[in-house]
């Protein structure tokens, strides 16, 4: 029972979190309804329950978890209609220092015992947030440069930009490959790029494991999909943005910076390592996948065009 109440509890705070984001009406609807059914399944649960009963509540559970999946994909998969692309890109567009902090897609705790509460608030509240502001203020001073016709600084804040750019766009990778559901194997397309590359799972998990390991200092382990090879790559980043490449797309990204694990794990990088596979989100993983691949046809076709 212990499993299902911790479930239900981790549930909840997702559907407050999810309630307190913009949403439609329909979708506000949606997530009301579910609280609901998680606070009822909770009442039955107080219970002393028959076998049936307890597989009654499994099976209602996993009637859930495929309607959470379906919202999901609603939200961050949608098939794009002719023209909605460009037309989003240009109004989604952030203007010059306007970057700002994203909101966590679950709860503060939803990742223990894997990943701590107060790790977490500083981790996104302290160390993400810092970066945003440095982005900002890379641009707007670069911004300024460009205006006064003045470079006497544009090297200082070229690096600015490089380092706290890139620390802000890895770290909103990072928070959505995570989730309290998470763990487990790859699927569909990303299990068959996996295999191909690296002749399996275990091979890859373990060569992605050495090298979050074994990055110098601080920094990022990435899984990128690399258009010009045509297959999957894992990579090292050294403050954010030493030792990648240029034209691969980051599709699951480890922060090992100290900042990430230190509270809980201490020097024991190997243990947070071996840990936060279980809060991997192969899904969101797979979607990042199948999007970095898509534009790449899109782009192909693109130039086909142009060269006819």
């Amino acid at each position: 029972m212990e499993k299902y109440l911790e479930y239900l509890q981790q549930a909840k705070k997702w559907c407050d979190e999810l309630l307190r984001m913009p949403q439609e009406a329909g979708q506000m609807v949606l997530i009301e309804r579910w609280k609901a059914k998680i606070n009822e399944i909770n009442d039955r649960l107080a219970k002393d329950l028959e076998r049936d009963e307890v597989l009654e509540i499994d099976r209602e559970l996993q009637a859930l978890n495929e309607e959470w999946q379906h919202f999901y994909r609603e939200m961050y998969d949608k098939p794009k209609e002719a023209g909605e692309e460009e037309r989003e890109e240009a109004s989604t567009a952030v203007p010059i220092g306007g970057h700002k902090l994203p909101r966590l897609p679950y709860a503060y705790d939803a990742l223990e015992p894997y990943i701590d509460e107060t790790t977490m608030r500083l981790h996104h509240q302290k160390h993400h947030q810092s970066y945003v502001d440095g982005l900002n203020k890379a641009e707007k001073e670069l911004a300024k440069a460009r205006r006064a016709n003045d470079f006497a600084l544009v090297k200082h804040w070229e690096r600015e930009l490089a380092f706290n750019g890139a620390g802000h766009y890895l770290h909103s990778i990072f928070w959505r490959i995570m989730n309290p559901r998470g763990g487990g194997k790859p699927t569909g397309e990303l299990e068959k790029e996996i295999n191909r590359t690296f002749g399996g799972f275990s091979a890859f998990k373990e060569h992605f494991s050495k090298a979050a390991e074994n990055v110098e200092g601080g920094g990022w382990a990435i899984l990128v999909w690399s258009p010009q090879a045509g297959r999957l790559e894992v990579l090292q980043a050294e403050k954010h943005q030493n030792l990648s490449q240029w034209d691969v797309v980051p599709l699951l990204a480890l922060d090992v910076w100290e900042h990430a694990y230190y509270l809980k794990y201490h020097n024991k990088r190997a243990d947070y390592i071996k840990n936060w596979w279980n809060v991997v989100h192969w899904e969101e993983v797979n979607r990042r996948l199948r999007e970095a691949k898509r534009r790449e046809r899109v782009e192909d076709l693109k130039q086909s065009e142009d060269s006819k």
